[in-house]
């Protein structure tokens, strides 16, 4: 007679394997999602370069691009792009969740889930400190490839030529800008996707909800945190635009440079391109949010601690 075998139960990831995990995920919804909005980022950075002359909108920027330098033109900065937002994608989801993890064993779960948008906040702010050290060289290289058609045939090239022309530090002139964006656009991202998720989640039965309820649920939330997110962060990414256009002049640091390219913009400036970057930048975090949703599922990766109501 045979003898039946019970199947293997599989432990839950945990420790470096988990976040590795959850690194992965959000490295893949952070990469996909930004690489196929390359050509709405290209239409946004000519419009805060050169708003003189791309002044008729997204749909109207679109058709100039395509006029002056053909389609192809709409894929520039697709290497950088992607190559930068898988890296920083891994930092800053996996640092969050690992952040949070941290805050929760500081304070106790019945504190960090009273306090829960101190930690959301705290743990988004520590992720993108070290994601935003890892995008500035590949953001710094994009911009000069969208900025300056024929700088370089791609990513490598590009960022050679940076460092040989200019130095390295050249690759890190826009990190103030880049800070001054992405933690305030992730802290907003992070708090206000978990907000508002909660509040929809509350309304219904968890245990019941089909999986393309929840990647529904998530896609929602994560539309109108970065409709919240574009706002808050727009000034700092028309800042990085400019800074990372050309190199500055000869003795003069970033910090004199950023105070003048803060007068010249002034408030209206400033918000050049916000349309385009509403509809860019919330189709992005509405697309991260899903796909690291349900990657985390594919993966796995369950096993963070949930301090919502």
């Amino acid at each position: 007679m045979g003898t039946d075998t019970l199947p293997a139960v599989t432990a839950a990831p945990s420790g470096l394997d988990l976040y590795a995990r959850f690194a992965l995920a959000g490295a893949l919804g952070c990469s996909l999602t930004h690489g196929a909005f390359t050509p709405v980022d290209v239409v946004k950075t000519r419009i805060q370069l050169d708003p003189a002359t791309y002044n008729r909108g997204m749909i109207g920027g679109f058709r100039q691009v395509i006029a002056n330098e053909g389609a192809g033109a709409l894929l520039t900065g697709f290497g950088p792009t992607f190559t930068g937002y898988f890296i920083q994608g891994a930092f800053k989801f996996g640092g969050y969740e690992f952040f949070k993890k941290q805050s929760i064993n500081f304070l106790g779960l019945d504190k960090a889930r009273e306090y829960r948008t101190a930690v959301y906040s705290v743990s988004a702010a520590s992720a993108e400190f070290f994601a935003s050290i890892a995008l500035c060289p590949l953001e710094a290289t994009r911009i000069r490839l969208v900025s300056q058609p024929g700088f370089a045939k791609g990513l490598v090239d590009g960022l050679s030529k940076i460092v040989s022309q200019e130095g390295v530090g050249a690759l890190y002139s826009g990190f103030g800008p880049i800070l001054f964006k992405q933690v305030p656009y992730t802290v907003t991202k992070f708090v206000a996707f978990e907000k508002i998720a909660e509040f929809f989640f509350s309304k219904v039965d968890k245990s019941t909800l089909s999986s393309g309820a929840t990647t529904g649920i998530n896609l929602g939330s994560g539309l109108l945190a970065g409709f919240a997110a574009a706002i808050v962060s727009q000034p700092a990414d028309t800042m990085l635009s400019k800074i990372n256009k050309t190199k500055g002049a000869p003795g003069e640091g970033t910090v004199s440079r950023l105070i003048k390219i803060a007068s010249q913009l002034g408030l209206r400036g400033s918000f050049a391109g916000l349309p385009t970057r509403l509809f860019m930048v919330g189709g992005l975090t509405a697309g991260q949010f899903a796909i690291y949703g349900d990657i985390k599922k594919l993966l796995g990766a369950t096993g963070g601690v949930e301090i919502a109501k």
